[in-house]
């Protein structure tokens, strides 16, 4: 080993030779990337709509007015005696989970949803016009089939419930509650007294917690 070779360090050893050849490759390495989450997310918008947009027929069917209790489960064995069903999906509220009374079905054949529109359209149920209509390509969002492949889940009212109940709470609201809590303490002891039960019992204002002290600048100075 030359004595040239014993002063290169380490670190001499892996430093870049062209820093302006990496960075234009560091630039190309980025676009590249940019370009394949162009062309995945363009994928997915045609798998979420499920068919190329502006080409051949549509076979959405948009269905509104729908009735309390008609489904998911009862769109399916209603619908599908016209064709087989691709997807379906009940639009609904995401808080609560309550139906939106609209719908929309994705047949396996145009000629079906044509044959649906035209025969379902006003078609009384459950003292209900349907309003069915065929929903053009061009008029079709990437994202109407989000969740159409979920199984609705009914909201626990409990959890809700423990929610609301724990959730924080600012000075306005603990007062008003304060307020309410001792209306009703009122009355309770008036009871008791009215009864002649010589009941005694300490009061509910004793056991809150001292209030926060007030600050004034005038006594640091």
């Amino acid at each position: 080993m030359t004595e040239k070779q014993q002063l290169i360090t380490p670190m001499q050893q892996f430093m870049p030779l062209n820093v302006e050849e990496d960075s234009n490759l560091a630039i190309k390495k980025k676009a590249s990337k940019a370009r394949k989450r162009n062309q995945k997310a363009k994928e997915r918008n045609l798998e979420l709509t499920g068919a190329r947009p502006l080409q051949g027929k549509s076979s959405v069917v948009y269905v509104g007015r729908i009735p309390h209790g008609f489904y998911e489960e009862q769109m399916r064995g209603f619908f599908g005696q016209f064709g087989t069903i691709k997807r379906l999906r009940v639009s609904r509220n995401k808080k609560t989970g309550k139906s939106k009374h609209y719908a929309f079905i994705q047949f396996e054949s145009p000629e079906v949803a044509e044959i649906v529109t035209d025969s379902m359209n006003n078609y009384l149920l459950y003292e209900h016009l349907l309003q069915v209509k065929l929903v053009p390509l061009d008029r079709i969002h990437p994202r109407i089939w989000v969740g159409s492949g979920r199984v609705y889940k009914p909201p626990s009212f409990k959890w809700m419930q423990f929610i609301k109940q724990n959730r924080e709470r600012n000075p306005e609201e603990e007062r008003q509650i304060l307020k309410a809590v001792l209306r009703k303490e009122n009355k309770r002891r008036k009871k008791i007294k009215e009864s002649g039960i010589d009941f005694e019992y300490p009061d509910i204002r004793t056991c809150l917690p001292p209030k926060p002290k007030k600050i004034k600048f005038s006594d640091f100075e």
